[in-house]
C-alpha cells in the first residue's frame, strides 16, 4: 500500500556502553585507532531481517534492526498505538552486554531470561545487585582498567554487523524463532523469540519472550553474512542450517541441533556443528549468502554465495550425505556483489551489485546461463530514469516468486539541485518474472486468446509460460508452513484480465483442475466448475482458502467485499440464482458461496464436537487455548438452513443440555435483544421491557423509530461482536473477536470423527489470527485518520 499508512523508525544516536577504561598512552595503539577516530554521529540502518508470522503479539512479524553503531534492537508495529513510529520490544545489544558482563567476557556461563521484560524494563536482578554495589563506590573506580587488546576485544564482541532470523521451528506445544546477530569478533550470538500464547491486538504491553540460547565461535573476523535454512520433509527430523559468511573470505555451514534450540534453558556454546567449511580464508571478503531447498531434490541445498571482487559461487550440498559439490564460479559484475536472490525453487538466481547491475540466471543442470532481466509488461512508473541510478543495494524476490525488487541509490551529480536533488534518496524497482522460462511447463499449453485493440502483445509462448508459473507458485502454497501472502500472483492476475479476462479465468480453472482432488480435466470448463462445486467435501482447507482469496480477489474484483458477501448470501438462498447480476459473475459468486459454506460447515461441525469431549476441554480462561464457544448461535444457524448436511445437524442434536447456553443477546448500545437472523451481522430490536435511565430511553425511541443498531458477527463464533477492538481481514472484510482452532487450516476434508477431534484438542492451542474463510492474517483495522501520511 505505497499510498496507504506507513510506519518510520527513528535510528537515533545511543550511549555507548561501558566496559571499561584504558590509559590515554594507548589510544594510539593500532587496535584502537578505528575506535578512537571514529566521528560518525549520524548512525543509520546497515542490517534489517523480517521474522516469520507469528512472532508479534498480534501474530504479525518483529523488526530487527542493526545499526552502523553496531546495536541491534528489536521492532514490532503500532498496532495498538495508533502512531506511525514502530515499537521497540528488546534492546539486544544490552542483553548481550549484561550476559558479557556476568561472564566476564569469556562468552560462557548461565543463560539470563528475558522473557519478562522488554525495552523500557529496568535490568534484571543480577544487574541490579551490579549496580547497588557499585554506588557505594568512587566514580574512578566503577569501571576496571583494561588494556587495549581487551578494550578492542570487548568492543568487537559488542559491535553488531548483520542480523537475521531463521524460520519457525516447531515442537508439540510452542513455536520459535532464532535471531542471530553477527559481529566484529566473528561471533555469533543466538536470540530465542517464543511465538505468544495468545494473540491480542488490545494490548501492546504483552512482552515477546526472548532468551539468550548461546555464542557460536564462527569466524576469525568480522561476520558478514548469515542466511538460514530449514528441511523439513521429514516431520519427525526436520534440520536446520545456518550458513556464514566472514570478512576473511570463509564461508561455513552449521548444523543446529533441533530439540536444544528449542527447548535449552541455558546458554549452550554447541547448540550448532561444523558441517562444511565451504570457502576457506582468502583476501576476498563474502558480502552476501542466500540458500535455498533444490525444487527437484527436497535433501538438497542450494548455496550462492557474492564476494566483495563481484564475482559469485554455486554450490549443491546433499545433506543427507554431507556431500559438497561446486558447481561454478561466475564473474558477474565489476564490484561487490550486493544481493543473491533465488527463485522457483533454486531454478533461477539473480544477482545485483553496486556497478548498477540487475542479472538473471536460470540454473540448467550443472550450469548457469544468463537470461534478460524481464521488465514490466506496461511501464507506468513515475520515477526517475534508469540512467540516474548510481548503484544497486539488495534484490529480493517476492513470495510468489512472479516479481523481483532491487534497491538503487541516485547519483546526485544527474539529479536536478532545484527539486530531485532534495527529494530523492532511494528506488525501489520491480521486475515481473513470471515470463522467464525455467522448464516448468504445463501438461498442455495454455490456449491463447486474442483481444483486439489490447496493449499487451504476448506470444502465445509466452502466455504458456506465465500460466506455467502462476500455477507453479499456487500450487506452493497447499504447504501449511506457508503464509498466504498472494500479491504478486493476485496483481498479475488482474493485470492480465484488464486485457484478456478469458485467459485468466481459463488459467483459474486449469489450475482448479489440476490441483483439486477427483476433478477431471477432461471436461469444459463450466462443467469442471460444477464438478468442483459439488464435490468441495473432499477438499483441503488450504485449497478452499485459496479458492476464495483468487474468487474475492480476482474473478470478482469489480465489487467491493461486502457486496459479494451479500451477494453469495442471495445466491445461496435462491439456490445460486442471482437475477440482479450477469451469467459470468453469477457462476463465481455461487463457487464462493459454496466453497464458504463449506468452510462454516467444517469450523461448526468441530466446534460441536469439541464440546462433547469434555474431558480434553481446557478452561475458558486458560490462556493461549482454545475452547468451544457460541453453541446457541451455531444451533440457530443450522436451524435456518434446510440444506445442510445431515452429518452436521446430528453432530448439533447431541450436544448435553448442560453445555447449551442462552441464545438471548443484547445490542451494546440500547440494551435491546438481538435475534439471530443472519451469520454475518444482527439487527437490534430496538426495544427492552426494563425501565432505563432518560439516557437509555432516548436511544431506545431512536432505534423504535426504524433505526435498529446493525452489529457486525464474530466470523468465528457468530456471536455479536463487542464494542472492543476486533480482528478484521482485509480480503472479505469479515470482523472477529476470538480465533479460530488451528485443526480447522489443516483439514484435508470434512472431517467430524472423535479421533480426529480428540487428537486436535489435546494439541489444545489455537490458531494464528487467520481468517477462517481466507486463511490471511487478520490484523486490526486502524483509521487512516490517526497514522501519519508522511512520517518523515
Amino acid at each position: 500500500m505505497p499510498h496507504g499508512p506507513r510506519g518510520i523508525i527513528k535510528i537515533s544516536p545511543t550511549d555507548p556502553l561501558l566496559f571499561g577504561f584504558v590509559e590515554r598512552k594507548d589510544l594510539i595503539s593500532g587496535c584502537l585507532l578505528p575506535i578512537s577516530l571514529y566521528r560518525d554521529d549520524k548512525p543509520v540502518c546497515q542490517s534489517i531481517s523480517w521474522s516469520p508470522l507469528g512472532i508479534a503479539s498480534n501474530s504479525g512479524c518483529l523488526l530487527a534492526v542493526c545499526t552502523s553503531e553496531g546495536h541491534v534492537k528489536v521492532y514490532r508495529p503500532p498496532f495498538c498505538d495508533f502512531c506511525s513510529e514502530w515499537i521497540e520490544v528488546v534492546n539486544i545489544s544490552e542483553r548481550l552486554f549484561e550476559y558479557l558482563q556476568c561472564t566476564e567476557f569469556q562468552g560462557t556461563g548461565t543463560a539470563l531470561d528475558f522473557s519478562k521484560r522488554n525495552a523500557s524494563d529496568q535490568m534484571d536482578s543480577v544487574s541490579k545487585r551490579k549496580k547497588k554495589s557499585l554506588k557505594t563506590m568512587p566514580e574512578n573506580h566503577m569501571l576496571p582498567l583494561i588494556s587495549a587488546d581487551q578494550y578492542a576485544t570487548r568492543s568487537a564482541m559488542l559491535s553488531s554487523i548483520v542480523v537475521s532470523w531463521s524460520p519457525l521451528l516447531h515442537d508439540t506445544h510452542t513455536a520459535v524463532s532464532l535471531l542471530a546477530v553477527g559481529g566484529k569478533s566473528g561471533k555469533i550470538s543466538l536470540w530465542r523469540f517464543c511465538a505468544p500464547d495468545c494473540y491480542t491486538i488490545e494490548d501492546g504491553k504483552t512482552p515477546s519472550p526472548v532468551k539468550f540460547v548461546g555464542l557460536l565461535e564462527a569466524h576469525n573476523s568480522w561476520v558478514t553474512t548469515i542466511s538460514w535454512l530449514l528441511f523439513s520433509v521429514n516431520s519427525s527430523n526436520p534440520q536446520i542450517l545456518l550458513a556464514t559468511g566472514s570478512s576473511n573470505g570463509s564461508v561455513k555451514v552449521w548444523l543446529g541441533n533441533y530439540d536444544k534450540l528449542i527447548k535449552s534453558t541455558e546458554a549452550d556454546q554447541n547448540v550448532f556443528i561444523l558441517l562444511k567449511e565451504v570457502i576457506t580464508v582468502n583476501v576476498v571478503p563474502v558480502s552476501v549468502i542466500s540458500v535455498t531447498v533444490h525444487v527437484q531434490c527436497s535433501s538438497k541445498m542450494l548455496l550462492a554465495i557474492g564476494k566483495g571482487s563481484g564475482s559469485f559461487e554455486i554450490w549443491l550440498c546433499d545433506i543427507s550425505s554431507k556431500e559438497f559439490d561446486k558447481i561454478g564460479s561466475y564473474d558477474a559484475h565489476d564490484n561487490i556483489v550486493t544481493g543473491l536472490a533465488w527463485a522457483f525453487g533454486g531454478r533461477c538466481l539473480y544477482s545485483c551489485s553496486q556497478d548498477n547491475l540487475v542479472r538473471s540466471w536460470i540454473l540448467r543442470e550443472r550450469c548457469l546461463d544468463e537470461v534478460p532481466v524481464h521488465m514490466p509488461h506496461n511501464n507506468n512508473s513515475s520515477s526517475a530514469s534508469n540512467d540516474v541510478y548510481d548503484s544497486c543495494f539488495g534484490a529480493a524476490v517476492s513470495p510468489g516468486n512472479l516479481v523481483v525488487a532491487t534497491v538503487h541509490c541516485f547519483d546526485v551529480e544527474k539529479l536536478h539541485r532545484m527539486y530531485e536533488g532534495r527529494v530523492l534518496r532511494a528506488a525501489i524497482e520491480y521486475h515481473w518474472i513470471g515470463g522467464l522460462q525455467v522448464d516448468l511447463c504445463l501438461n498442455s499449453p495454455v490456449p491463447f486468446y486474442t483481444v483486439e485493440h489490447s496493449s499487451l502483445a504476448l506470444a502465445e509462448k509466452d502466455l504458456t509460460i506465465w500460466g506455467s508459473n502462476i500455477i507453479w507458485s499456487l500450487n506452493q502454497y497447499q504447504c501449511l508452513d506457508r503464509p498466504l501472502v498472494l500479491l504478486d500472483i493476485i496483481s498479475a492476475l488482474l493485470d492480465f484480465k484488464v486485457r484478456m479476462p478469458k485467459y485468466v479465468e481459463h488459467l483459474i480453472i486449469k489450475w482448479i483442475s489440476r490441483s483439486f482432488p477427483e476433478s477431471q480435466t477432461d471436461l469444459p470448463n463450466e462443467k469442471i466448475l460444477l464438478h468442483i462445486s459439488s464435490s468441495l467435501s473432499g477438499v483441503p482447507s488450504r485449497l478452499l482458502h485459496l479458492l476464495n482469496i483468487i474468487c474475492r480477489r480476482v474473478m470478482l474484483a469489480q465489487l467491493d467485499a461486502d457486496e459479494i458477501t451479500r451477494k453469495s448470501s442471495e445466491a445461496q438462498n435462491t439456490r445460486g440464482e442471482c437475477f440482479s447480476m450477469n451469467e459470468q459473475l453469477t457462476k463465481w459468486i455461487a463457487i464462493l458461496g459454496r466453497s464458504e459454506r463449506e468452510l462454516r460447515e467444517r469450523l461448526v461441525g468441530f466446534t460441536f464436537c469439541a464440546s462433547q469431549t469434555g474431558k480434553s476441554q481446557p478452561a475458558p480462561s486458560q490462556t493461549g487455548h482454545w475452547y468451544p464457544v457460541g453453541l446457541a448461535q451455531m444451533e440457530q444457524w443450522i436451524a435456518l438452513n434446510n440444506d445442510l448436511r445431515g452429518e452436521l445437524k446430528s453432530i448439533a442434536s447431541e450436544v448435553p443440555d448442560e453445555k447449551r447456553c442462552s441464545a438471548v443477546e443484547s445490542c451494546s448500545y440500547c440494551s435491546a435483544s438481538v435475534p439471530f437472523e443472519s451469520p454475518e451481522f444482527g439487527l437490534c430490536q430496538g426495544e427492552t421491557s426494563g425501565i432505563g435511565s432518560n439516557d437509555k430511553r432516548r436511544k431506545l425511541s431512536r432505534c423504535s423509530n426504524d433505526k435498529r443498531h446493525k452489529l457486525s458477527r464474530c466470523a468465528i463464533c457468530m456471536q455479536v461482536c463487542p464494542s472492543t477492538p476486533l480482528w478484521f481481514c482485509v480480503c472479505c472484510h469479515r470482523v472477529a473477536f476470538r480465533l479460530a482452532p488451528r485443526p480447522l487450516f489443516e483439514m484435508s476434508s470434512f472431517q467430524l470423527d472423535s479421533d480426529f477431534v480428540t487428537k486436535s484438542l489435546s494439541q489444545a492451542v489455537s490458531s494464528k489470527a487467520l481468517c477462517p474463510f481466507c486463511g490471511i492474517l487478520l490484523q486490526r483495522r486502524q483509521p487512516d485518520f490517526l497514522i501519519s501520511p508522511l512520517p518523515v
